[in-house]
């Protein structure tokens, strides 16, 4: 894993919006060409309207022009001493914003590393080839 993208992810985390749950998560993207672009969770009184840090670092990436294919790895981190992983939401936003095999790193508090492939986090996802 990366240190640099954990770092740049760590160094944005209290800019998490989290006014309810108090629960910051922050989410780096490296990306091919060298760029990192970094993503916080943010809040809204309607939970729904909430935006997790993994969909803000992608659409973030995506508005900048780049695409799946320029995605080189993702960092996901938390105030937290346990691992958390992607909601379903994010899991799914990522299964088509990612390829594959890119690798998706999760680290707590403590720096325990929990790495999997994107493709490992939501089998049988939803697709273009079921529409």
């Amino acid at each position: 894993m990366d240190k640099e993208l954990l770092k740049a992810a760590r160094g944005v985390l209290d800019n998490a919006y989290v006014k309810y749950s108090d629960f910051h998560v922050a989410a780096a993207i490296r990306l091919k060409d060298g760029n990192i672009i970094t993503g916080v969770n943010v809040e809204n009184a309607s939970y729904g309207l909430s935006n997790c840090a993994e969909r803000t670092a992608l659409f973030t990436t995506y508005t900048q022009g780049y695409r799946k294919e320029d995605i080189k790895e993702l960092v996901l981190t938390t105030k937290k001493d346990y691992l958390v992983s992607p909601c379903g939401a994010c899991r799914q936003v990522m299964s088509e914003l990612i390829l594959p095999d890119i690798d998706i790193h999760m680290v707590d508090s403590n720096d325990n590393v929990t790495s999997m492939k994107n493709k490992a986090l939501i089998p049988l996802a939803f697709s273009e080839e079921d529409l």
